[in-house]
């Protein structure tokens, strides 16, 4: 596989049509190869109804379960039991590192949208890591040693006391970015840490946070009705504008999760069928 292909604001989003990649084996491996390789695809053109991540999953192979069920409805709900679920602005984020071993892609299907607000927002989680560590090497050691508390209790598909500690960058043997395990959202009250450690934590995180909201990081785009967004949920970060809520449900996605062994396995059975090698 090609290596990463990193990018900032200047994103050209890769869409292919949801059928194609669904009918048409070539197409379905050029969107794992690219997914891979930079990080996000747009499929469109599906049904703007329930049920089509589900067709997704079975394409690929299957779902990954949750505490939030096989799939999820991200709409105003009045008694919402997680920040997503309302219609406030989600900071730039990866979801689940609450979970030992978080969900390594992400499916968001739009069903209905918003007219005013409730834009997407993106940031190649890699690429910043990277000018993280051009520019302040001592802020990247700190956010890829210190471990973190996270923590989320609550019920939905089953009630759910979840506690785990990740480091927000993870890193491999050469000290390479593998994964990004941040969300503000789920950190946990407790940090522990040593005292001394606390104001140089904050402090790397800050430039860490300053660095995913620059202008020239952060790419912007509205999901249409019947477009499903996917993206490596190790590598992107992702975010959302605030809208209005009305008397109705003005804005509703449907998401799934999946793991990036399923995947992988999927593209290379799609690379030997389509390349005829191994």
């Amino acid at each position: 596989l090609s290596e990463r292909q990193y990018w900032g604001s200047d994103l050209q989003l890769p869409k292919i049509p949801f059928e194609d990649i669904m009918y048409n084996d070539e197409s379905a491996y050029k969107w794992l190869c690219t997914l891979k390789k930079v990080g996000i695809v747009l499929l469109t053109g599906a049904a703007t109804r329930q049920g089509e991540l589900v067709k997704l999953g079975h394409r690929i192979g299957f779902l990954r379960l949750t505490f939030y069920g096989p799939t999820w409805q991200v709409q105003d709900k009045a008694d919402a039991n997680n920040v997503a679920y309302t219609t406030g602005k989600l900071s730039f984020h990866t979801d689940y590192p609450v979970l030992q071993h978080p969900p390594g892609v992400q499916f968001l299907h739009c069903i209905k949208q918003t007219a005013a607000g409730g834009e997407s927002g993106v940031v190649d989680g890699f690429h910043v890591s990277n000018k993280l560590k051009k520019q302040n090497p001592q802020a990247y050691q700190i956010l890829s040693s210190t471990a973190v508390d996270y923590t989320d209790v609550g019920v939905d598909y089953c009630d759910f006391a979840m506690q785990c500690k990740q480091r927000i960058i993870d890193v491999d043997s050469r000290g390479q970015a593998v994964r990004i395990n941040y969300n503000n959202a789920t950190r946990d009250t407790v940090f522990d840490i040593p005292a001394e450690k606390v104001r140089p934590f904050y402090a790397a995180l800050k430039e860490f946070n300053d660095l995913l909201n620059s202008a020239e990081h952060k790419f912007t785009y509205k999901l249409k009705p019947g477009d499903i967004v996917t993206f490596d949920n190790w590598r992107v970060l992702h975010g959302r504008q605030s809208y209005q809520s009305g008397s109705e449900v003005t804005r509703h996605l449907e998401g799934a999760y999946a793991d990036w062994d399923v995947v992988m396995s999927k593209l290379r059975l799609l690379r030997r069928r389509v390349l005829n090698r191994d």
